[in-house]
């Protein structure tokens, strides 16, 4: 995951937390960059968009692939060239939300999408 902006104080303990608990399902690396999101982009990139697509648990779930990037912009969002270069467009919500938040979401909701797949209890 690439985040624009640096993380600190209860959202980074959070996204630190769930990160943890990824690491069972797969390989995950949190980087934090200041701009020029693409040049860490591995894999199938995904940006997230308050104009993207709202997905369900499970949908997400369902369009997980072996490698992906998920892209968080900063306080202007992405770029352009960030947008047209994604292969999904992803909106948490049509809310503005800070990046530490969004981060910690996306997080959370990527672990949620390994246990549905695992057939855990997690998700009820």
């Amino acid at each position: 995951m690439v985040s624009v902006g640096k993380d600190k104080g209860p959202t980074l303990e959070l996204a630190e937390e769930y990160a943890r608990r990824l690491q069972r399902f797969c390989e995950l690396d949190l980087v934090e960059v200041k701009e020029d999101v693409l040049a860490r982009v591995r894999g199938e990139m995904w940006a997230l968009d308050q104009r993207g697509v709202e997905l369900t648990s499970e949908e997400l779930a369902r369009k997980l692939s072996a490698q992906m990037t998920f892209c968080i912009g900063g306080d202007e969002g992405h770029t352009d060239e960030v947008r047209k270069g994604a292969r999904f467009l992803w909106s948490l919500s049509k809310l503005t939300l800070p990046h530490r938040i969004a981060r910690v979401v996306v997080l959370e909701q990527l672990y949620r999408a390994f246990e549905i797949i695992r057939g855990g209890p997690y998700h009820k």
